[in-house]
């Protein structure tokens, strides 16, 4: 999906716009996005760079597990409001947090706390880090695989397109113009929504056999 960078200039305060940012959030979620993309879409007419990093840092907050926040997410202007963001309730926000709580073969996502050698200690939101038998870099963002031997919780650093079930989505600042975006998706099938576009009502039939036929698809949201 590809969101405009202006998207929350409609709203003057900075407790509307994070309001209105949680309710995009959500339902980025709930339509199961895997990566949202903000453009600017008045490049070379004025800088947008505060306002396409607002947006992500409350969309990126967001779908962040509520246990790793504190850790990714320093105090900052920008999250003055962010109590009033809604929780996404998606498989990767767990609400348990003890280790006796987990299944065997769960997956969580954690942030590496240290490493030595090649054994890292994880944040995955339970009473203590777990160890991951990998060298990964100390505040680096994982998604792992947990196991339970003698009581203990022990973690396998995987892929977070592992998980065979809906893990969020991610975030990308796109510094260029729309049609750069466009052309970087490849073979995508490109779906740009405008009040100035065709009725749902004539094109459905059309889009359901384009949608058949593709694998991947950009949906694309205009200025407001």
């Amino acid at each position: 999906m590809a969101l405009p960078a202006s998207l929350l200039s409609e709203v003057r305060s900075l407790r509307d716009k994070t309001v209105k940012a949680g309710f995009v959030g959500r339902a980025l979620a709930v339509f199961r996005v895997d990566d949202v993309f903000i453009y600017r879409d008045l490049y070379g007419l004025r800088d947008q760079d505060r306002e396409a990093s607002l947006l992500a840092t409350l969309l990126s907050y967001m779908e962040t597990p509520q246990y790793l926040r504190k850790r990714l997410f320093p105090l900052s202007k920008p999250l003055s409001y962010a109590g009033l963001l809604p929780p996404l309730r998606t498989p990767h926000h767990p609400t348990a947090s003890r280790s006796d709580m987990v299944e065997d073969g769960e997956f969580r996502e954690g942030v590496v706390v240290s490493c030595r050698g090649s054994l890292s200690l994880v944040d995955v939101g339970l009473e203590k880090p777990i160890k991951v038998h990998k060298r990964l870099r100390p505040g680096l963002r994982v998604t792992v695989r947990l196991s339970k031997k003698s009581g203990s919780v022990y973690g396998e650093h995987v892929s977070r397109t592992v998980p065979r079930l809906y893990w969020g989505y991610r975030v990308i600042d796109f510094d260029k113009p729309l049609g750069v975006l466009v052309k970087t998706c490849g073979d995508a099938l490109v779906i740009a929504t405008s009040k100035y576009g065709d009725s749902i009502v004539d094109v459905s039939e059309r889009l359901a056999q384009n949608l058949r036929k593709s694998s991947r698809v950009l949906v694309l949201f205009g200025s407001p």
